[in-house]
């Protein structure tokens, strides 16, 4: 996959592209409709391209930090995965926020991308003050000599599936709701690093991550997870939150335990999967409690990993 960012005039190599655009912060399973359809042109000829807008996390909407169901490096990730073959995330820059929509059209999605189909959801808006539409791009479709189609979106009952829908869940804690409407694990990612030691001085070794601090995180609490090592995906359990009864650091991190795994993943880049909440944090009275909580814990999850194996989230993974 080909990533361009923070560029405003560029050329891909591509003579033709299917484009599809949006915030795509979920790639949800009503991204996946766009998806596919970029994807079922390769069949003309076209080169798969995904058009989102470098919007900083930190950007204020409404007084508030944005957080991200998927981080920038977990979406570029998945994207390629999926073997689209272009990733452009456009600057969001005073001048981007005032050019006109046909502007927009003729210059960017045509003149630098060389768009030759694209697919927007009903919703999608672009342009100086979100004056463009899917109404405008079809209009604008036989000037410019692009084909357009708009999708409806993806239902959950008589609910659209949305990002903003899935953030109430997961913000609630409910994984399993989260999973099946993203159409894949909920994920954490990063690198190992160094923690206190004491779950491997208990018998019982974890691996720390400190998160990005803008992606967005289920209630604290321990979870029956999968963490992907090395592309191989193990089970296990994760505590999310500040380990209240050894720290009072007040940072939050992920920890997870895996079973039947001893090796050494210091520095390792890793991807933890969230798959059902098993309890809330708390503290306990003392280590002795916390430890006989955790031996729970992980019983509880050998017995959930018994009904549900990991050879088809192992497939699950492999195919996003």
């Amino acid at each position: 996959m080909k990533c361009i960012e923070e560029k405003m005039w560029f050329q891909v190599e591509s003579s033709g592209t299917a484009v599809t655009l949006g915030k795509f912060d979920g790639l949800h399973r009503g991204h996946q409709i766009l998806l596919d359809k970029i994807e079922d042109q390769k069949k003309n000829g076209l080169d798969s391209m995904v058009f989102t807008f470098d919007m900083p996390p930190s950007t204020l909407i409404t007084g508030r930090t944005r957080q991200q169901l998927n981080t920038n490096e977990e979406r570029a990730r998945r994207l390629e995965r999926q073997g689209l073959d272009y990733l452009i995330v456009y600057p969001f820059n005073d001048q981007v926020c005032h050019m006109e929509p046909e502007g927009f059209v003729e210059q960017i999605l045509c003149g630098c991308c060389h768009a030759s189909y694209l697919a927007v959801g009903t919703d999608f808006r672009f342009g100086y003050r979100r004056s463009g539409d899917a109404e405008l791009l079809l209009r604008l479709a036989s000037k410019y000599g692009y084909e357009c189609e708009v999708v409806e979106k993806a239902m959950d009952g008589n609910r659209a599936i949305s990002s903003t829908y899935i953030r109430e869940e997961l913000a609630a804690g409910h994984m399993e709701k989260v999973n099946a409407l993203l159409g894949y694990p909920f994920t954490v990612s990063g690198r190992v690093i160094h923690g206190a030691q004491l779950g491997r001085q208990w018998g019982m070794p974890t691996l720390n991550l400190q998160p990005d601090p803008y992606k967005q995180l289920p209630p604290g609490g321990v979870y029956c997870s999968c963490t992907i090592v090395d592309g191989v995906v193990r089970p296990g359990i994760t505590n999310i939150g500040y380990k209240p009864t050894v720290s009072d650091a007040g940072i939050r991190g992920v920890e997870s335990y895996l079973f039947d795994f001893d090796g050494d993943l210091y520095g390792k880049d890793v991807e933890v999967m969230l798959l059902s909440h098993v309890r809330p944090e708390h503290r306990f009275e003392s280590v002795d409690l916390l430890k006989k909580q955790i031996a729970s814990d992980i019983a509880f999850g050998k017995e959930y990993f018994k009904k549900y194996p990991v050879k088809s989230l192992q497939k699950c993974y492999e195919i996003i």
